[in-house]
């Protein structure tokens, strides 16, 4: 997923994607619309003329300082060195061994790829024209969901992991993406978003082709837990600030259930969560509007961070340090969370382990790599005065 969040209201996703009204955008925006690529530099972004919008953070700015300001000391591992495009959109298999993702290091439009969490050669996996995003992996680690406009809009397809027998699960006039998977690897939800409404809302559907979609509620960037029946999303909030706050609903029956906000701020937007494996705590992003921190580059970088908290929204950590756009994070079965980082200079693949001690000063040494070679490693651990 490729963020790219923009000084005058804008942020991409997923490198082509879906273009982000990020403040201020309490209109319904337009039906219909045609995203422009803007290069500068080597930095993919992007502008729209008249697009439909996801509003990502809501709507007001100039907000103070975060109300919990703990962060976790824990050295940084990186996983993917691309210098020419980025790789975004991240998931690791069961076992830990590798991971999928979007990337734009080959083309303009981002294609889905599979590479070892330590190693060094990258697989592609779709090589479609069209874009490829949000590669979810199913719970058998044998097939991968994504979304695709291969069709003129976003839909869900899935295919195995060589890329060979694509199956189109969606095909209605709505733009859907964000697939994720339930712990039995029966069903799928997603995201959709109707051209009369364009509310963005949280639909499921069976695992196979042409099958029946059911509408659950309203959300965005939704993820079934690992070990239940659980639902995690973001959704705006309906007054004040209109920020993302992270939310869980329970499906009983076919049904959902106990829609409960997890975690909500006044000074920040939270997005994009992600479950543990054993469905235990949450990862997510908080994002503001701060000022830019690159003079030349200004209109595209912002602030944004990886925070874990509990299931009960208690208990938040900070795993970034505030000093780079770090998104969408992503569990490995050893409780390291991998993530999206412009620290590079080029959006790859990162992670960090969560502490749970007293974290060790801050020291910061590393060398960076020549090429795709591995894993590098940074201890980048950062002393923290305190934690909710």
């Amino acid at each position: 997923m490729h963020v790219a969040i923009h000084r005058h209201g804008w942020a991409a996703i997923s490198a082509g994607v879906i273009v982000l009204c990020v403040w201020g955008c309490d209109s319904t925006p337009p039906s219909d619309a045609t995203l422009v690529m803007v290069e500068q530099r080597t930095r993919p972004t992007l502008t729209a003329s008249a697009s439909p919008e996801i509003t990502l953070f809501g709507g007001l700015s100039g907000r103070g300082a975060a109300p919990y300001s703990g962060r976790a000391g824990s050295p940084l591992l990186q996983h993917s060195f691309t210098r020419e495009g980025g790789d975004f959109d991240c998931q690791v298999d069961r076992d830990g061994s590798r991971f999928v993702f979007s990337s734009t290091r080959h083309s303009d439009t981002p294609d889905i790829y599979m590479k070892s969490l330590n190693g060094t050669a990258v697989v592609r996996v779709t090589s479609d024209p069209s874009a490829d995003v949000h590669p979810a992996l199913s719970p058998d680690g044998s097939r991968l969901a994504f979304a695709s406009k291969r069709t003129g809009n976003w839909d869900i397809w899935i295919v195995n992991l060589d890329g060979q027998q694509p199956v189109q699960v969606t095909s209605t006039p709505m733009d859907e993406v964000h697939p994720s998977w339930s712990s039995d690897g029966s069903t799928l939800v997603y995201s959709a978003r109707p051209r009369t409404t364009g509310e963005w809302e949280l639909w499921i559907v069976a695992a196979e082709a042409d099958s029946a979609s059911t509408f659950i509620g309203y959300g965005l960037f939704p993820e079934w837990s690992p070990v239940d029946d659980r639902i995690l999303y973001q959704r705006a909030r309906q007054r004040g600030s209109h920020w993302f706050s992270i939310w869980t609903v329970e499906m009983v029956n076919g049904e959902p259930r106990y829609p409960t906000e997890v975690a909500s701020s006044s000074d920040y937007a939270l997005i994009l969560p992600a479950w543990s494996r054993d469905g235990q705590r949450i990862a997510y992003s908080t994002a503001t509007n701060l000022p830019p921190i690159d003079p030349e580059f200004g209109t595209i970088y912002e602030s944004s961070d990886v925070w874990v908290m509990d299931t009960d929204g208690g208990s938040r950590i900070r795993l970034t340090d505030g000093q780079s756009v770090n998104f969408m994070p992503a569990w490995a079965p050893d409780g390291r969370v991998l993530f999206t980082s412009m620290r590079s200079g080029h959006e790859n693949i990162w992670s960090a382990m969560p502490a749970t001690g007293s974290p060790p000063p801050t020291s910061v040494t590393g060398v960076l790599p020549r090429g795709d070679a591995g894993t590098k490693v940074i201890n980048a651990s950062l002393a923290a005065p305190g934690r909710s």
